[in-house]
């Protein structure tokens, strides 16, 4: 049931919240074996409970009194573990909370525990992290997508009315579509990223999973806006959502690379669904979508090697006295796991003096044409539809080779390159019942016209 239906009932006294928490606790324990929570606070969530219950029986409700919020664990809660799952956060308690957790609370919401990842955000199929791989709750042989695949699997399963996940290159959105959720990434500085542990600092985003519409739209209403704690955040003018007819461009079939043919079918009925909503639909080539990936992976390793320097057992992190040699060296590679490894060690490479040129300033000025390419497109449309992933979820250990494994994220990362917003929406299913997801994409401050437009398309589907 929807926090929406929920909080009718809350304030009329024939439900309560602490029923509620205490029957989210009851889905978690029941579904363990999916591996989706590294830390449940349920001595926390069901004391924050009893405080809600008082609440709406004195009139004093807030917001999002009651709502059950399952979070990220590369997000800041203050009492409970921030490990990235990694070893190399271990056992690490933060002092505060991260904004967006300190406005969850504020609003009367209830944080009822941490979600595994993949390690400090690294992958698309929630198979890096420390703490063993999360499995997908339709099929348990399959990943859920990462890096955000426990938050996913939290929203899909019904262990949370909402979750927070962050995407770098689309790990909300491709996971969202793997689990059949809705999948939110802001425009980039739309929410605050205070607290949020970094992996790529200018394409890192907190954003939302949740199956029920009208709740990602009450979360992201409280959460988002300028903080003053975070330099890059800021508060440009949202969109207006009316009732206007939208134009929506369509990638040409051309452009879908890799897909499947169930996602070319998907994608076409989509485009007709659109149409059916009112919207012109008009074929829209994409300019420089070869670069990417490429652009990508150059962008975000570099910033990744930056940030995760700080990791090195001496200021932060696990510490390993070696009997010889350096103690960094010995407590980053007992710490991180080998796909952080690699691209610590890609990022070192292209930032090193001989190759910055060549790489890392090529990609800035592909990010910038990327970026201009976009500026253009939503001079002539309102919003860009495609698909969000090229298949659906894929079997545990399918994906070998690191290639292809980044490949998976060729719908979204340019999202994250150009800092506009995204959702990925619920649409249908394949031949083996796996959820199919289709994507929006928006300019800059158009978020609350994503999540009207996808909120139209789920309630005609």
């Amino acid at each position: 049931m929807t926090f929406t239906d929920t909080r009718t009932a809350f304030a009329s006294g024939t439900s309560s919240v602490n029923d509620s928490v205490d029957g989210f606790l009851s889905r978690i324990a029941a579904q363990s074996e999916l591996n989706a929570f590294l830390a449940v606070d349920t001595d926390g969530a069901q004391r924050q409970a009893l405080e809600s219950d008082e609440r709406y029986a004195s009139g004093l409700q807030r917001p999002l009194e009651g709502m059950v919020i399952a979070v990220k664990d590369n997000i800041h809660v203050k009492g409970l573990p921030t490990t990235c799952a990694s070893r190399m956060l271990e056992g690490f308690q933060p002092l505060f909370n991260a904004t967006v957790i300190e406005r969850l609370i504020d609003a009367g919401a209830i944080c009822i525990g941490k979600t595994n990842m993949d390690e400090f955000a690294m992958g698309s199929s929630n198979e890096t992290s420390a703490f063993g791989p999360v499995h997908h709750h339709l099929d348990h042989a399959r990943v859920p997508g990462g890096s955000s695949g426990g938050s996913a699997v939290a929203a899909a399963s019904g262990m949370c009315h909402v979750s927070l996940g962050s995407d770098t290159g689309g790990s909300i959105r491709q996971p969202a579509a793997f689990c059949g959720t809705f999948g939110l990434k802001p425009t980039y500085g739309r929410m605050s990223r205070y607290g949020l542990v970094a992996f790529a600092s200018s394409l890192d985003q907190i954003g939302l999973f949740s199956t029920s519409i009208d709740d990602m739209q009450d979360v992201f209403s409280v959460i988002s806006g300028h903080d003053p704690m975070d330099s890059t955040s800021t508060q440009g003018a949202p969109w207006s959502v009316g009732e206007r007819p939208l134009r929506i461009g369509a990638m040409p079939m051309s452009q879908l690379t890799g897909c499947d043919q169930q996602m070319i079918d998907a994608y076409s009925a989509y485009r007709d669904a659109l149409a059916a909503l009112g919207a012109e639909v008009v074929d829209i080539t994409v300019p420089h979508s070869e670069t990417w990936i490429p652009t990508y992976f150059i962008l975000a390793t570099a910033e990744a090697s930056s940030n995760l320097a700080r990791f090195d057992g001496v200021r932060f992190g696990l510490r390993v006295d070696a009997e010889h040699g350096d103690i960094t060296t010995a407590s980053r590679t007992a710490g991180f796991g080998a796909e952080v490894q690699r691209r610590i060690m890609l990022g070192t490479y292209v930032l090193s003096s001989g190759y910055h040129d060549a790489y890392y300033t090529k990609a800035q000025q592909a990010r910038r044409r990327i970026s201009d390419a976009y500026t253009d497109i939503f001079g002539r449309v309102d919003l860009l539809a495609m698909p969000t992933t090229p298949t659906t979820a894929f079997e545990r250990g399918a994906k070998k080779d690191p290639v292809s494994m980044w490949l998976s994220d060729y719908f979204t990362v340019s999202a994250n390159i150009a800092g506009i917003p995204a959702i990925s929406l619920p649409f249908g299913s394949d031949a083996a019942g796996l959820p199919i997801g289709m994507q929006l994409q928006g300019p800059m401050w158009s978020d609350e016209l994503l999540m009207a437009t996808a909120g139209r398309l789920a309630r005609t589907a």
